[in-house]
């Protein structure tokens, strides 16, 4: 059953988003609204441009026209580490973890900008600058690591941990940033059966739990329409359809699109 929203606040609102590579146009006309408590999920084929939706939001990209404003704030121009200090935290296609890391240090990172620091302050082990660190680790522990299933393996090292987990460490670690929203880059990409089960249940508990607002990128149609409440569906760098799980299904552009040509 399909995710529903109470509070319809809008948090991002994104308007005639243009994005170009020399000659060639990732993004054309792109108008989407996200509202708080929204599992806003991003489908199409192949190089649509959802991924390059997303680099757009946290500014990896600066888009060459058009607007992101989220929660009132215009992020065009900012810097990723500046738009994450808003709340927008990320996880990628690929698993961007540091394997020789154990999982609570690499979550850890996650949380640094929030962090009290100063290189003195730090060799020093300054009282404030120790309690910070005590704090911080304390809630990652109790609030992250525990909240995401991670318990038996916060000591060792994620190179070692199977896929699924390690997808977990990196949703964990965006998590640590205190998101108000979290964007998904197919999370559930090279997962087996049961472990897209598993990530599942931890999108829902998120997203109920703990307040955040999702933007997710995904291939496999049947978690999409389980759990999203609003599907936006890109082709060739432009929307060609939005609305309800239902609805986008039923679309003829989608279904010619996404789905294939209907015989």
């Amino acid at each position: 059953m399909a995710v529903t929203s109470e509070n319809r606040n809008p948090l991002l609102e994104i308007e005639n988003l243009q994005l170009a590579f020399g000659g060639v146009q990732v993004l054309n006309g792109i108008d989407i609204t996200v509202n708080q408590g929204d599992i806003f999920t991003i489908i199409g084929p192949n190089g649509a441009g959802k991924t390059s939706l997303l680099n757009c939001i946290n500014m990896h990209y600066q888009p060459k026209g058009g607007s992101i404003i989220f929660d009132g704030n215009k992020l065009n121009g900012m810097k990723p580490h500046r738009v994450a200090t808003f709340g927008v935290a990320r996880t990628f296609q690929k698993v961007e973890l540091f394997h020789g890391m154990t999982v609570l240090d690499n979550i850890k990172l996650g949380r640094h900008f929030l962090m009290k620091f100063s290189i003195l302050g730090s060799f020093l082990r300054l009282p404030n600058i120790v309690k910070d660190e005590i704090q911080h680790r304390s809630e990652i522990e109790e609030e992250i690591i525990d909240f995401m299933g991670l318990s038996s393996f916060r000591y060792s090292p994620v190179g070692i941990l199977p896929f699924g987990v390690r997808k977990r460490v990196d949703m964990a670690r965006a998590l640590a940033m205190r998101p108000k929203l979290l964007l998904l880059d197919e999370i559930m990409s090279g997962m087996a059966v049961e472990e897209k089960e598993d990530i599942a249940s931890y999108i829902l508990d998120v997203h109920r739990d703990l307040g955040v607002t999702i933007i997710w990128i995904e291939h496999d149609l049947a978690p999409v329409m389980d759990l999203s409440n609003r599907v936006c569906v890109l082709s060739f760098g432009t929307k060609i359809a939005e609305g309800s799980p239902e609805e986008v299904q039923k679309h003829p552009q989608v279904i010619e699109a996404y789905l294939g040509r209907q015989k």
